[in-house]
């Protein structure tokens, strides 16, 4: 049985009529959650996670048709059970499960198996046929546990401090900027850029709680952040924003920061290997525990990972999608028309 093809425009389901973040405009688009490279502009009706909504009224339009699921709800559409199960990744983010006539497939999207403290943790789903990315499917990408890599970027804040530096974090506006902030939370005045307290507002309007912050006009002097923690979208990297900041010691939270040399490539003081995926382990774990008859790698170290889950003995297949960019294009072309 075929209850997922792949396509020109994205995923596909035949039997209920609609797409899986699809990349080119459709009739009915089911959204995994709110980066970019899965939520994109032109659907005529999107279905996704209610937490995912006030994001897409934010980076869409407050305009779209949006119609919303709570996790494990389930909706009949002709015929295809559809439900919303936690993906792990961000504030949100969802796997898409499909049951027809009793064969399952789940469309994962983008996740992670550590529980990061603001996305509803990662939810193994059995299912007769999964989709997996493998942005961080090497084995070299082993993430520290959260409140290990939390305390490692409070000590550099508190290094900072002592030195009179101004601690600047580096990191996409959804999902990375807001675990910044819970993790240096009540070591100093917050500052964030205006694309990121942008999103904050989706995260407060569904009831979750962020720590206090301020948001900086960073087209004015900004003198008053110096010794203050600041945190910006990694559009800004090559901007004249951060050499506004007094004193800044600057630093990249990114999953790629788990390889040797990648803080110098980009000129950083520091790099934290924080990320919104899952890595090596955790991939593997949560293909192993869906007993999926056969698993879809479709972005990331495609052609690496599913060879290793062939010799292990899970059939895989790559398939080309449009997914991976996460956030830091799109949030490249909002900031030069901002600032």
């Amino acid at each position: 049985m075929k209850l997922i093809t792949f396509t020109n425009k994205g995923i596909y389901c035949p039997q209920g009529k609609f797409y899986i973040d699809p990349w080119r405009p459709v009739d009915f688009a089911v959204i995994t959650h709110g980066h970019a490279d899965h939520a994109r502009w032109g659907m005529k009706k999107y279905l996704c996670h209610h937490f995912t909504k006030p994001i897409l009224h934010q980076r869409i339009s407050p305009d779209i048709e949006c119609q919303t699921l709570q996790y494990g709800e389930v909706l009949d559409i002709n015929g295809v059970k559809l439900s919303l199960h936690p993906a792990g990744h961000i504030i949100g983010s969802a796997q898409i499960r499909l049951e027809y006539k009793g064969y399952v497939s789940v469309v994962s999207g983008d996740y992670k198996i550590q529980d990061d403290g603001l996305s509803t943790p990662f939810e193994v789903v059995k299912c007769n046929e999964f989709v997996s990315e493998s942005t961080f499917g090497l084995p070299i990408y082993n993430w520290l546990e959260v409140p290990d890599l939390n305390k490692r970027l409070q000590n550099w804040v508190l290094r900072n401090q002592e030195n009179q530096k101004t601690s600047v974090f580096i990191g996409y506006s959804l999902g990375k900027a807001q675990r910044i902030m819970k993790a240096v939370e009540g070591m100093g005045k917050i500052h964030v850029h205006y694309s990121i307290g942008k999103l904050n507002k989706a995260f407060e309007e569904v009831g979750i709680i962020l720590p206090d912050y301020e948001v900086p006009d960073f087209r004015e002097s900004i003198k008053h952040v110096q010794g203050d923690i600041v945190i910006v979208p990694p559009a800004l990297l090559d901007s004249n924003v951060i050499k506004k900041i007094p004193d800044a010691a600057t630093a990249i939270c990114s999953g790629w920061m788990q390889v040797r040399g990648a803080r110098r490539w980009r000129s950083m003081d520091a790099g934290f290997p924080m990320s919104d995926h899952a890595d090596w382990k955790g991939l593997l774990q949560a293909i192993k525990a869906t007993e999926a008859e056969i698993v879809h790698v479709t972005h990331g170290q495609t052609e690496v990972f599913s060879k290793y889950l062939n010799e292990i003995g899970i059939k895989s297949d790559v398939v080309e999608t449009l997914y991976g960019d996460d956030d830091e294009e799109v949030e490249k072309e909002k900031t030069i028309i901002e600032n």
